[in-house]
């Protein structure tokens, strides 16, 4: 939707057309986490699964326990390969009548070819939902973003990020977790009333953020997205993603035997990793740059970003025997950037690990 954002001062966007910001992402990153701000994120796509069958289905399919999944409930799940791989992932909301499915962008056409071909003789009907734009926003806001409710129910997915869920787990002995002040959210807006909330930024009676300032508070959550964090070796433990996409006791699913393995005997093979970077330098890493340490490669970055109180920050996937300590550093455009690390995965992670328990948040009914 290129002309989504016609007329809207400051507004830069990328080559697909999305928001990346309106001239000061630190001061739009502020105020989407007060909850004054909402981020139109056209990187997302929405896929829309009805059917009598629909909930059983996906949970056959993915890692999720999706059976019993109430109208107005939010989670999310991921779709593996036969080798526990993460291939794709998604947002999940049901009304009552269909399931919904948010999506990185990119992966939007993969993953509904693959829905359509998982399919067989079962009474589900997977499509895009190009009608809807997907707008980020913090507890405060959501009220006034027009949610689309086809089915009666608002259509609005609430980040369980970083609740352990029901046949969750987390592989990360932090407290409190960075994310856990996070109130995050992604409305499905109808295509005209999404444009008119624009409008209203245009008239200055709304403050719209860029999705450069949703991603800075992602990554300072040390939240995992499929369009970052997975490459084609991804497993879930990797990334801490056990803690909300994946229920340890529910039925088979593809992949299940490497997630059962992985977990029950530990030290899965990478794990991530937050880096403090070096401010001094106005260069930022991109995704797959080299981390170092004591001049060694011993993984890549899959996230950077600017923020608004922590400077220059990052996520990397590195080996399981890095360092937890040592002098790390990233290589990018020529330069070395020294980087400040902090362990999210633990090196022995897993259900025989000494990591301790954390107690299930609840900052949500």
């Amino acid at each position: 939707m290129p002309e989504l954002f016609d007329g809207l001062p400051g507004a830069v966007t990328d080559d697909d057309g999305a928001l990346l910001h309106l001239g000061n992402p630190f001061a739009e990153q502020r105020a989407l986490a007060a909850g004054t701000a909402v981020a139109p994120l056209l990187d997302r796509a929405v896929l829309a699964v009805s059917g009598e069958d629909r909930r059983s289905w996906l949970d056959s399919v993915s890692t999720q326990s999706l059976k019993t999944l109430e109208p107005g409930a939010s989670t999310e799940l991921l779709i593996l390969d036969p080798q526990g791989r993460v291939e794709h992932a998604a947002a999940v909301f049901d009304d009552g009548e269909t399931t919904w499915l948010i999506v990185d962008r990119a992966d939007a056409e993969p993953l509904l070819a693959w829905l359509l071909r998982m399919r067989f003789r079962l009474r589900v009907d997977p499509r895009a939902a190009d009608e809807l734009v997907v707008f980020g926003a913090a507890d405060g806001a959501v009220a006034a973003l027009p949610a689309a409710a086809p089915a009666g129910v608002p259509l609005v997915w609430r980040d369980p990020w970083p609740e352990i869920g029901l046949g969750g787990t987390t592989y990360a002995a932090v407290s409190p977790h960075p994310g856990e002040d996070r109130r995050w959210n992604e409305v499905l807006v109808a295509a005209a009333d999404a444009r008119a909330v624009v409008e209203a930024a245009i008239r200055g009676e709304r403050a719209l953020a860029g999705s450069l300032a949703a991603d800075a508070l992602r990554i300072a959550a040390w939240r995992p997205r499929w369009s970052a964090e997975v490459d084609e070796r991804l497993i879930p433990h990797e990334a801490d993603w056990l803690r909300t996409a994946v229920h340890l006791d529910k039925g088979c699913y593809r992949g299940q035997e490497t997630v059962a393995k992985v977990h029950n005997l530990g030290h899965p093979p990478r794990r991530l990793v937050a880096l403090h970077l070096d401010g001094s330098d106005a260069v930022l890493p991109s995704r797959g740059d080299v981390v170092l340490v004591d001049g060694k490669p011993v993984g890549a970055i899959t996230s950077a970003a600017r923020h608004h109180e922590d400077g220059p920050i990052a996520l990397a996937l590195v080996k399981r025997t890095a360092p937890v300590a040592g002098d790390y550093r990233v290589e990018t455009a020529g330069l070395e950037l020294a980087a400040a690390p902090q362990t999210i995965v633990a090196p022995d992670a897993g259900a025989t690990a000494s990591v301790p328990r954390l107690t299930r948040l609840s900052r949500r009914s």
